[in-house]
């Protein structure tokens, strides 16, 4: 059963409401639809709609003028394809340029956690914890290389019977655990000889690393995802302001 937050409700508005904003190629001075308007689109309350819209003030992409409405701003007319500030899972990254996602799940195991990944989950070193490799493929031609690090008490559970080749996003959800933002560092880096080697990577790089603690609505670290991405298959973007 998928355990919503009530502060899920809002972030997934925000989303919601950029999407909205590029879907209709709304210009700067495009006046936005009311909150009782965007309320009964989105089926929330109003509450939750004026915390998504005073989000995007903050943000800068959205001004109100007091008696008239809000208003989209030039940073806000901004079309930033798959923006790296939006947290998505692997699949969804994909799915998103239209590849077909398939998984192969090259090694799963329970073990006790080093001082680096400790540090990323905020747990003891020695802690136990699940590590998960897989490769994830678009359109059969490798894509990620990913190492997955997770708290064992966040997946209860023995790990054999559990079906790996699925979104570790939306299995922590299933568990009540909902990542909503992570703290993301992106480097670019050759593959370990030996990962090359044992799984046939060898002349794909350079690979663009992703390093992601991922938390939860209440700042719960339940994941710690290094995902390498083929540089010459996947890009980032990002809206930079000063």
């Amino acid at each position: 059963m998928t355990i919503e937050t009530r502060a899920s409700m809002p972030d997934q508005l925000h989303a919601d409401l950029q999407q909205l904003i590029r879907e209709r190629r709304m210009q700067p001075g495009d006046r936005l639809p009311t909150e009782a308007e965007l309320s009964e689109h989105f089926g929330v309350g109003r509450s939750t709609t004026r915390e998504a819209l005073k989000r995007l003030e903050q943000e800068g992409l959205v001004y109100a003028i007091k008696g008239h409405g809000r208003f989209i701003s030039a940073l806000g007319s901004l079309q930033v394809e798959r923006p790296v500030t939006r947290y998505e899972s692997i699949s969804e990254v994909l799915e998103g340029r239209g590849m077909r996602v398939t998984s192969a799940v090259l090694d799963v195991q329970e073990q006790a956690v080093d001082a680096k990944r400790a540090a990323a989950l905020g747990i003891e070193p020695g802690a136990p914890v699940i590590r998960l490799e897989r490769l994830r493929f678009g359109d059969d031609i490798p894509i990620v290389f990913s190492v997955n690090t997770i708290p064992r008490e966040v997946l209860p559970g023995p790990i054999a019977y559990r079906d790996w080749s699925r979104s570790i996003t939306v299995v922590l959800e299933q568990h009540g655990h909902r990542i909503v933002s992570a703290a993301t560092r992106i480097s670019a880096v050759e593959l370990a000889d030996d990962t090359e080697s044992r799984y046939n990577l060898a002349g794909l790089g350079p690979w663009l690393l992703t390093e992601e603690q991922c938390l939860t609505s209440t700042g719960e670290r339940v994941l710690y995802a290094e995902d390498y991405h083929r540089g010459s298959e996947v890009a980032f973007n990002v809206v930079r302001r000063r």
